[in-house]
């Protein structure tokens, strides 16, 4: 929804009677929007859930904002680009918060040593879904008839629809599986104090983050290089829009990217076990490099298909691995309130390739030069990975780590 269809279909439906150019830039400015306020909220909310134990109640909250909104957007017609804007921002934060408290089980539901399988194979699987249901509403979008729906709009407008019933479905197994961790050191907070002891404790966790150097350190990387992997999977289709390729071969890229996606992940766990995560994470950067210079330079339909297999190599393992890293170089017991802090700089990240990629686009235009800026974000993100001692990282928070 958020990389295939919402972004053609907003640019040719719901913001059809604006210029290309400032369609472009009116969705990135409200994935600017989203990112910004779950960017406020997520260092409260994560606190809140440790506080609380309340990581899956917030996870579920923040799952029925997202499936609501997406549901809604099957109602958008032509010319409605701001309605379209208003569900798409409530739908990117219900996806945003939900992955914060998501994130946030990972450390109590793996071992140490389990981190990095765990974390791919979930990137593979989910790539496997998504690629699924993206392949029946390509299917919907390309042959509309012969599903009885009248146009390709129709058909995008169900797929809106089908998203969230799917959001909605592949949820219960979580909620029904997994136990609500306990968080040693919040034990016997009453209701009435949970709200005064998160913001004592969010000053805490401000404090506290600041001993964990190299994960901070670590924070400081993920916020650069992540700021161009947000830019290149939420600004891919809209551009590719802007400059005329069709939207067929557009969702097809997409859908490439999804398959492509999960043999890699699995590679990409495999090669942390041997490399390190570290390294497998630069040689995600290099290649993301050249995935710039081909989006640079991109006109036809066969380079977006080269650059969506790119993509699909090293997406899914940079994020995965990402996780699992930081994972690692946090305390157990407080993992829902520094994977909040992992989802701020996840958001800022977000936040500022998109306003980055906005201005520039109004400014000259066209979005090639923006496309091009990437580059600078992969390059110091590496610089500032290479600084990360990720043992010395490790052996810190295995000091606070739960029994």
């Amino acid at each position: 929804m958020v990389t295939a269809v919402f972004p053609t279909y907003f640019s040719r439906v719901a913001a059809a009677d604006l210029p290309p150019v400032v369609a472009t830039a009116r969705f990135a400015m409200a994935t600017t929007v989203a990112l910004t306020l779950m960017a406020i909220a997520a260092p409260f909310l994560g606190v809140l859930a440790d506080v609380a134990r309340a990581k899956k109640k917030l996870l579920g909250a923040f799952l029925i904002l997202g499936v609501g909104a997406t549901a809604g957007m099957s109602f958008i017609q032509r010319g409605e680009w701001f309605y379209a804007a208003v569900l798409f921002v409530l739908a990117d934060m219900g996806a945003a918060g939900s992955f914060v408290f998501y994130d946030a089980l990972l450390p109590h539901i793996a071992r140490r040593d389990e981190l990095d399988r765990v974390s791919t194979t979930g990137y593979a699987l989910g790539y496997l879904g998504g690629g699924l249901l993206l392949g029946i509403n390509l299917l919907w979008i390309t042959f509309p008839t012969w599903f009885g729906l009248g146009d390709a709009a129709a058909a995008a407008r169900l797929s809106f629809l089908s998203v969230a019933m799917w959001w909605l479905v592949f949820s219960i197994p979580l909620f029904r599986q997994i136990a609500e961790p306990q968080s040693s050191g919040f034990d016997g907070v009453r209701r009435d104090q949970i709200f005064h002891r998160t913001l004592a404790q969010l000053r805490n966790t401000f404090t506290t983050l600041r001993r964990y150097k190299e994960a901070l350190l670590f924070l400081g990387a993920f916020l650069l290089y992540n700021d161009g992997i947000g830019r290149i999977i939420r600004m891919a289709v809209v551009y590719g829009t802007e400059i005329g390729l069709p939207q067929g071969s557009l969702i097809g890229a997409i859908l490439l990217v999804q398959f492509v996606g999960v043999p890699f992940a699995f590679l990409f766990g495999r090669l942390a076990q041997s490399l390190g995560a570290k390294r497998a994470i630069f040689l995600a950067l290099a290649v993301y490099v050249v995935v710039t210079v081909i989006g640079y330079t991109m006109h036809t339909a066969w380079q977006f298909y080269l650059l969506a297999c790119l993509v699909g190599t090293v997406q899914g393992g940079s994020q995965a691995l990402s996780r699992l890293l930081f994972a690692s170089m946090v305390p157990q017991a407080q993992s829902a309130e520094f994977f909040a802090f992992f989802a701020v700089t996840e958001k800022f990240a977000g936040i500022f390739g998109p306003a980055i990629f906005a201005l520039m686009a109004t400014l000259t235009g066209s979005s090639r030069s923006a496309i091009l800026a990437v580059i600078g974000f992969f390059l110091a993100g590496g610089l500032i990975l290479a600084r990360v001692d990720v043992a010395e990282g490790q052996r810190m928070a295995g000091e606070h780590r739960e029994d």
